[in-house]
């Protein structure tokens, strides 16, 4: 029991330390770490518990006789305060099993440059987290295993080199040589490559670099026709929509449309209600990721004198959908229903902006959206697809 008291002290007196000037480096007076033993044990001057307070004295001596720390006692052998001895720090941390946080510190930048210069992202998070450890603050990710935090860096760089589809299993499996490890770390993985990253929406961040949980379909219907494996499919013919895998994507040889104009739509909703004479629809599935824009791609390719449209929630994420979209693929998607008129003209409809929408939407203020990005923030609306009549 004594030994449980002193380390109680022992840690109170490290945790002051590390958080402090003098653990930075940065002081301009000496300081001192001390602590009011009647502050840990709330019981100790009542006297009440005398088995108690006398192992609390025990634990104070003995780490007064260690050199450990100087400690403050009255007549009647209450202990007022214990005070840190700084010359004893080593000794404090190996008294207490603990790791110093400056060697922790080493640990954790050791980790951070060797993934310094691996992409930009990565590259973001060194400087911020270097910056962190100077102003002493906590390290974004780092749980006080190190190991863990390693990788989930590891997983960021390997994410970032992947160019086909891959199974979050397989994934794991050649990166870890465990098919559930990146399972444990995906969370992590994920808010990291969000926060440093340029990403819409949080939640299809690694749909988005090619990590699949399920092989991606895409979903389209309308004027136009494909011709996969020799096979010319008429979709004008279809009630509904069709469906391909990303593996059977490979085999389109060529897709015509028939129309004037080729559309993506962002919600699942509304892509099943959507229907137009002379229009072509393909389903982003929220964000697009790389096997859809690569047959958005091969539909341009194909059809260069098409126009190309956008239809998706008029709030900072659908613009950031649409923005995303035309600068991946190149092309000059238009917007259809995400402007000032169809806010008006679905005033009822309105949802009011989040802080995190506020954030956003004024990011964008500069951009080619800027007139409607103003008006949702002076009118504090935002408006889902869904309420939208195609």
């Amino acid at each position: 029991m004594i030994k449980k008291y002193e380390l109680i002290i022992l840690n109170q007196l490290l945790d002051k330390y590390e958080k402090s000037k003098t653990f930075r480096g940065d002081n301009r007076v000496q300081q001192k770490f001390t602590v009011k033993v009647d502050a840990i044990f709330p019981d100790y001057k009542e006297h009440s518990n005398i088995e108690g307070f006398e192992m609390i004295n025990q634990a104070v001596e003995q780490l007064v006789r260690e050199n450990i720390v100087r400690a403050k006692f009255n007549k009647a052998k209450v202990c007022s305060q214990v005070t840190l001895n700084q010359s004893s720090l080593d000794g404090a941390y190996k008294k207490a099993a603990r790791t110093s946080k400056k060697a922790t510190n080493e640990d954790i930048i050791n980790v951070l440059e060797k993934y310094r210069d691996e992409n930009d992202i990565l590259n973001s998070f060194v400087e911020k987290q270097l910056q962190r450890i100077k102003n002493n603050n906590p390290v974004h990710f780092y749980n006080k295993d190190i190991g863990d935090f390693h990788n989930v860096l590891m997983a960021v760089d390997e994410i970032l080199k992947v160019e086909e589809e891959t199974y979050e299993r397989d994934f794991s499996v050649r990166v870890f040589k465990d098919s559930k490890a990146f399972e444990k770390i995906r969370p992590k993985v994920v808010n990291l490559l969000f926060e440093y990253g340029d990403f819409p929406e949080k939640d299809q961040v690694l749909e988005t670099l090619n990590i699949v949980k399920n092989p991606t379909h895409v979903h389209f219907k309308g004027a136009g026709y494909m011709v996969l494996s020799g096979q010319t499919i008429d979709f004008s013919s279809f009630k509904s929509d069709i469906a391909l895998s990303s593996s059977l994507l490979e085999d389109v040889e060529s897709i015509k449309i028939t129309g004037k104009t080729v559309m993506t739509i962002e919600n699942l909703t509304s892509f099943h209600s959507a229907k137009k004479e002379g229009v072509f629809i393909v389903y982003l599935g929220g964000f697009h990721n790389k096997v859809r824009r690569e047959f958005i791609k091969k539909i341009y390719k194909d059809n260069p004198d098409i126009s190309f449209c956008h239809f998706g929630d008029v709030d900072a994420g659908g613009f950031y959908i649409l923005q995303h979209l035309k600068n991946k693929t190149g092309i000059d998607f238009k917007p259809y229903k995400m402007d000032i008129q169809t806010l008006k003209e679905y005033s009822d409809f309105w949802k009011p902006l989040s802080e995190n929408d506020g954030r956003r939407l004024s990011n964008l203020l500069e951009s080619e959206f800027g007139e409607t990005v103003k008006y949702m923030i002076e009118n504090n609306c935002k408006l889902e697809q869904e309420a939208v009549e195609f």
